[in-house]
């Protein structure tokens, strides 16, 4: 019995602050830009352009190309589990019907595990500038999830725990396996 209270109690506090979070209910500039940026984390965008530098791209881009491509396909099978596991419903608001819609379950989320995985895994694959864009990036896509109502904080967070795990095991995974 105490420690279902001290979960409840636990997912009462993560609601209560990530509802103070929230800036999907203003109007203005700001909530604009944050939706088209947490957009940029859209899985498909992530399947694509990795896809595309791996088939067309010169040695060094097909190497960042099947990483990335790996991470992603990899990263989004464990989510899809465990959120189907879970079941954690996403909170309520009206930005991010499309998510909503296609997919109701909320931990952990998807979009911060694949930005953390990318943003890890572009520190191996990716001159330090653009590792460090990039991991600026991938912060600043998990915090839009919480920013837009579509996640409680402690998705986010359990997403980037996952995704630098995931950057492990596909970076493990290189070299004995021979993948790439």
């Amino acid at each position: 019995m105490g420690a279902k209270m001290d979960l409840e109690r636990w997912i009462a506090w993560d609601e209560t602050v990530s509802q103070r979070l929230r800036l999907d209910r203003r109007r203005g500039w700001l909530p604009t830009l944050l939706g088209l940026l947490s957009h940029t984390g859209d899985g498909w965008l992530w399947i694509a352009w990795p896809l595309a530098a791996w088939l067309w791209g010169d040695a060094a881009w097909r190497h960042i190309g099947q990483t990335f491509l790996v991470g992603v396909l990899l990263t989004a099978g464990v989510v899809t589990l465990l959120k189907f596991t879970i079941r954690r419903r996403r909170p309520q608001g009206q930005w991010g019907q499309m998510y909503r819609k296609t997919d109701p379950h909320s931990f952990p989320s998807g979009h911060a595990a694949r930005a953390a995985m990318l943003a890890l895994l572009g520190w191996a694959v990716l001159p330090a500038p653009w590792a460090a864009l990039l991991s600026l990036w991938g912060l600043a896509v998990a915090a839009t999830r919480v920013l837009m109502g579509v996640h409680y904080l402690s998705d986010v967070v359990a997403g980037v725990l996952l995704g630098w795990l995931m950057a492990g095991v596909v970076w493990g995974l290189q070299g004995p396996l021979g993948l790439w």
